[in-house]
């Protein structure tokens, strides 16, 4: 099939009616809006249904409510609007149902701006709401590796029976690339034990999040963690560049991965032995790869568009084995490959030690720039 040029955000809200999309609920907020946008049209045209909802509490129970129904449903949004919907998230979880999430982030915290970040890792990645419980988390680099996760993530949110959230930043969102859309799946609506779709002379189900006795409610938890073992025994993704002789291993996720992928070509070419690891899979996290990697490598370089948030689960992988540095920028500014570059060759010529906080050392160094 020939590529076409598309936006990102149209290209995800595509991919994901190509996947089996029932229903979207969403409400507009800067740099997804052209998401709700092509659903807008797209969604009426194909007779499924598309509401824009008065706010994002609004929407995400909109998306509660439909999704108890076993139908294929989603909602996208950037980083202030996901805050808002944490309460819904936490009873979709709860109550055990399939959903997806699209989550385009921008700079933070508070209102911030609309310039691309990844500052919302933990809240995604580590629950968001409240409770136990573990959403699947995918993190394209790509137009085109975003449009390839938008099926999966519905696939795994179904046999898992639980949230799937892509989380890409406002770049990907906005960017155009050459990519190619997958196929139009044929639109069946899925019947399961517990769709709430009418009795039908049946014993009605009642789905929900409510286990007002403690052993119960355990019971829950107990099979949330279960599933989620199955998840993280099955689900884990990622992509390596130049990693069999790498002497220092460059770790990023996202657009932060993708910019680091250039600066690590760069080094290749001078003679540095350096190589990249991208998480897809940010949420189960791969640990166990982290590590080997770590035992491998002379030390580890973390580059994030945050504060260093996926930092911490690189230093609980390798766990105090290996030198870990870390470089970021923040409130939504993106580094260019030549400040990564700059920092590859500064490794390469020292000697690796361990320190107790790559993110301090790295703030220091940060402050004394910018004096």
């Amino acid at each position: 099939m020939p590529r076409e040029l598309w936006e990102g955000n149209q290209a995800i809200a595509e991919a994901a009616i190509r996947a089996g999309l029932e229903a979207y609920f969403g409400y507009p907020i800067t740099p997804q809006n052209e998401i709700l946008e092509w659903l807008a049209r797209r969604m009426p045209e194909l007779g499924r249904a598309f509401v824009q909802a008065e706010a994002e509490l609004g929407a995400i129970n909109m998306v509660y409510g439909a999704a108890c129904t076993g139908a294929r449903v989603m909602t996208s949004s950037s980083s202030p609007g996901i805050s808002l919907m944490q309460e819904g998230l936490s009873y979709i979880a709860g109550t055990e149902i399939p959903m997806v999430l699209v989550n385009v982030m921008r700079g933070g915290p508070g209102l911030g701006n609309i310039a691309p970040s990844q500052g919302d890792y933990n809240q995604i990645c580590k629950g968001g709401g409240h409770g136990d419980y573990h959403p699947i988390v995918l993190a394209p680099a790509s137009v085109q590796e975003a449009v390839d996760l938008m099926p999966l993530a519905f696939d795994l949110a179904e046999k898992y029976l639980t949230i799937a959230c892509v989380l890409l930043d406002g770049s990907i969102g906005q960017m155009m690339e050459p990519i190619q859309l997958p196929p139009m799946r044929e639109l069946k609506h899925k019947e399961y034990s517990w769709s709430t779709t009418g009795a039908k002379g049946r014993e009605r189900h009642v789905l929900t999040s409510i286990y007002l006795e403690p052993q119960e409610e355990e019971k829950t938890n107990l099979r949330l963690l279960k599933r989620w073992e199955e998840v993280q025994a099955s689900e884990i993704r990622f992509k390596e560049y130049f990693i069999e002789d790498a002497e220092i291993v460059v770790i990023g996720f996202g657009t932060a991965g993708r910019i680091a992928l250039s600066a690590v070509r760069a080094a290749r070419a001078q003679g540095i032995k350096v190589g990249l690891f991208r998480p897809v899979t940010v949420s189960p996290y791969p640990y166990a790869r982290v590590a080997e990697l770590g035992s491998r490598a002379k030390t580890l370089l973390v580059v994030e568009m945050n504060s260093g948030q996926m930092l911490e689960d690189v230093r609980l992988a390798v766990n105090g084995r290996t030198p870990i540095e870390f470089y970021g920028r923040l409130g939504g500014v993106v580094p260019f490959p030549d400040e990564i570059l700059s920092e590859i060759q500064r490794l390469a010529k020292e000697t690796p030690t361990l320190v107790d906080n790559p993110a301090k050392k790295w703030l220091a160094r940060m402050a004394e720039a910018n004096k």
